[in-house]
């Protein structure tokens, strides 16, 4: 031994036990035809240096050696090699050609595969049925549907259109191109083949281009045959059934592999497994898994996903935690699948133990993975921690942007999904349906019209194609801000319509003042067949209510029950005691509230404390306000509401009794503010607001603008004001009412002839909403004005509300 290092022999003794080694594990060979089928053998068993060994041994080769050691390096992907063996071949037959030639195509270098393949033609060297087949794999992989057609024709001139290797290529070829047609005529060509590897790609392609049925009965007509099916064919079949959701097609299927013997092939299980939980069928899915000898861990996932999308989140997680505790490997598409059951959920614990585990497994890098984790967090309302995975991200996508783009806008962070959109706009990244979906209801949630007027010319300038969603999403925006005409530009252009689209139109127009057209919509929407749903009848009522039409709520309210059986919400009651309120009918009121099938909500008793306070009913509006401060304690309105109820009806002692309750729970009220928009920024005041760089014009304006609709006969309401002071104080305090400082900007800064677009946190007051209409009339203008429950369209001294705000 080496005295050196004891444990480490001498190198002659290594070289001695090598040679021993090599002598013992290769055995004598006596010819050419040993060593060929020896290097053979060894070059497809990848150990290519030792084939090189024996290949250099040989003294006599001959043109199979040759073609063997060039097609074991170019499989390898060894290619500089296998060129220069090429090169140095003796003898080039069109093998030799296809050796080299296969290898880049099993590599998929496209430009090499085909350089050498017209090459070869020129060289004087005649393709065989196995170089066409190669090089059609490489355009079935890479999706190379012209170059894929110049094989075609060429197999046509040199009548290899009728061999049933290179057919079978060219339909798989067709087939991966999505030009299922040119590939079934081909297959219907051909002439009767028993051969099941056709059937398959056949049966593959229908599978792979949506044609489940195609699939199932072109995998009926191959039984029909008595061509048999192997391991290739049933995936491909039941990736159909899958599809498709044909279940006892599938358990037919099934048999057919027990009959077989294929029902202990992994692929084939796997591929049972995925059918199965496709179909919903959970428990047998479960049973192949459990049955399987083999832990495969695509099965496994498929059966994560499947019980996700079935919605056994909980079955998903006890599966993951099966596989973590058996220490089966656990891949890149496991963990999404798991991060999904998650995101539906509030299981920040498990969330959080399942994110530790990806960093301590390595799967952190995976851009998949932390896609999955953006999304779950982001689901889960947890916004920071789903914007530093997105942070640390190196390789951001538009699946990465979208999940957190979306996160923000579903959890009520508009103002951030809109900085983020133009952060992706920034980083290149051009936008997808799903992020411009998002982006559109922000923009109608802030009321930001310049915005998404941005958005919907991005969107007409991109390839994105037609998108319901996103047209839903558009229409809802405009009509949001308050742009009926741009809402009916939307809604014509449109290719086609659904429930949401219907309902956010009879709501659209119902918010704008404009009910009977609600009605009218309504009525079109029936006439194509489209059937209403609950949310449909909130926006018909709410048009009735906003309207005065009770007849026609009524007639509603009853239709939803009896024709579509909707057993009408809360949501639907405050509707109805809102239109009963309005027209001061509050004994119909109260025989509704009274007689309501499911308990009342918060909105059901403010649409009624609402009532009592227009028409002065203070018995009825103490029962509304005494549930709401049961419901909702922390709403300044219903104390504010009663107060002044009672200071109306001169109990000053209760009025300042719940003035003195409201300060004692330390309950606020919200400020009035009101904002608009000019030359994309916004701009906004609060009541005597003295804030904003212009407030001396402001303020100048008001007293031009007070004088002027005084003049035309509009008096102050004082019962709105805001402060206890004596008549001129009232006067003064309304003046400077946040709307009225809004619209006084907007006289200064908006031209002449564009409408005026104003936006309210609170219900406009009555004085607000009178002066309003003056001001449109003395100034000529068109002023839209938006509030929590519509938009109020002044033109001409009229408002669109008709005075039912």
């Amino acid at each position: 031994m080496n005295k050196l290092n004891p444990r480490k022999p001498f190198k002659c003794v290594e070289s001695i036990r090598h040679a021993h080694r090599v002598a013992v594990s290769t055995p004598r060979i006596h010819s050419r035809f040993e060593y060929n089928r020896l290097l053979k053998d060894v070059g497809k068993s990848g150990r290519i240096d030792y084939a090189r060994e024996l290949f250099d041994e040989m003294s006599d080769r001959d043109e199979f050696t040759w073609n063997t050691m060039i097609a074991s390096y170019a499989n390898a992907g060894r290619f500089d090699e296998a060129r220069k063996l090429f090169s140095e071949t003796p003898l080039k037959s069109s093998i030799t050609w296809s050796s080299l030639l296969s290898g880049y195509c099993q590599h998929g270098c496209e430009n090499e595969a085909f350089e050498l393949f017209w090459k070869m033609q020129i060289q004087g060297q005649r393709p065989t049925q196995y170089t066409l087949g190669s090089v059609l794999r490489l355009c079935s992989k890479l999706g190379l549907l012209q170059k894929g057609q110049l094989i075609h024709g060429y197999s046509k001139k040199t009548q290899f259109d009728t061999n049933v290797f290179v057919v079978t290529s060219l339909i798989d070829m067709y087939a991966k191109c999505n030009c299922i047609l040119a590939a079934e005529y081909l297959f219907k060509m051909m002439p009767h083949s028993n051969n099941h590897v056709t059937w398959t790609a056949m049966i593959t392609g229908y599978a792979q281009n949506g044609d489940g049925f195609k699939a199932i009965k072109c995998f009926r007509d191959m039984h029909a045959e008595r061509v048999e099916p192997n391991q290739f064919t049933f995936p491909s079949v039941l990736n159909a059934c899958a599809a498709v959701l044909a279940s006892e097609f599938g358990l037919q299927v099934h048999v057919c592999i027990i009959r077989g013997g294929f029902e202990a092939n992994i692929f084939v299980q796997s591929a049972l497994v995925d059918m199965y939980v496709k179909c919903g069928d959970v428990d047998t899915a479960m049973r192949v898994l459990k049955n399987m000898k083999v832990n495969d861990v695509v099965s496994w996932n498929s059966m994560i996903v499947g019980c996700v999308r079935q919605g056994f989140m909980d079955q998903a997680l006890s599966l993951f935690h099966k596989m973590h505790s058996t220490n089966m490997k656990v891949d890149d598409y496991t963990y999404p699948s798991v991060l999904n059951s998650l995101a539906s959920s509030s299981d920040k614990q498990n969330a959080m133990s399942v994110h530790g585990l990806i960093v301590k497994t390595g799967y952190e890098a995976y851009k998949l993975v932390n896609n999955a984790l953006v999304d779950m967090y982001a689901k889960q309302g947890k916004l920071d921690c789903a914007f530093n995975v997105f942070n640390q991200m190196e390789d951001k996508d538009i699946i990465s942007w979208t999940s957190l783009v979306t996160g923000y806008a579903h959890n009520g962070s508009y103002e951030k999904a809109l900085k983020l959109f133009c952060d992706m706009r920034t980083f290149g990244i051009y936008p997808d349906q799903i992020v411009v979906a998002s982006i559109l209801s922000s923009c109608a949630k802030l009321t930001v019209l310049k915005f998404g007027q941005q958005v919907h010319a991005i969107l007409n300038k991109s390839s994105l194609g037609f998108s319901l969603s996103v047209d839903n999403s558009l229409l809802t925006m405009y009509a949001e801000c308050g742009c009926i005409e741009d809402v009916n530009r939307v809604f014509d252009s449109m290719k086609a319509q659904n429930v949401i689209t219907w309902t956010a139109l009879i709501v659209g127009y119902a918010q704008n003042g404009r009910g009977k057209d609600s009605l009218q919509f309504y009525d079109r929407m029936i006439a194509s067949g489209t059937k209403p749903d609950f949310i449909t009848f909130i926006g018909l009522l709410f048009a009735c209510s906003h309207a005065g039409l009770v007849d026609n709520g009524l007639e509603y309210f009853e239709t939803m029950h009896k024709v579509y059986g909707i057993n009408p919400g809360p949501e639907h009651y405050a509707c109805m005691i809102d239109l009963f309120g309005r027209l001061g009918n509050l004994v119909e009121a109260k025989k509704l509230l009274n007689h309501m099938t499911t308990e009342p909500d918060a909105a059901v008793w403010k649409a009624l404390l609402s009532a009592c306070r227009v028409h002065g009913n203070l018995e009825l509006g103490e029962r509304a306000a005494k549930n709401l401060f049961e419901l909702e304690p922390r709403n300044a309105v219903p104390y504010i509401l009663l107060s002044n109820m009672y200071s109306t009806a001169g109990r000053w002692e209760d009025a300042a009794r719940i003035r003195r309750l409201m300060k004692s729970k330390a309950i606020n009220k919200e400020p009035g503010c009101s904002w608009m928009e000019v030359k994309s920024k916004v701009h906004t005041f609060m009541s005597e607001d003295k804030g904003h760089p212009r407030t001396a014009e402001i303020y100048k304006k008001i007293e031009e603008i007070m004088k002027l609709i005084k003049e035309a006969g509009y008096v102050p309401d004082l019962n709105f004001a805001l402060h206890d002071t004596d008549e001129e104080g009232k006067e003064i305090g309304l003046a400077y009412h946040s709307e009225k400082l809004a619209i006084a900007y907007a006289l200064l800064t908006i031209p002449e002839g564009a409408t005026i677009r104003i936006f309210k946190n609170i219900r406009i007051c009555g004085d607000c909403h009178a002066a309003m209409k003056y001001i449109s009339k003395v100034y000529c203008r068109n002023i839209v004005l938006r509030d929590p429950k519509c938009f109020h369209h002044f033109t001409e001294g009229e408002c669109s509300c008709g005075d039912y705000w």
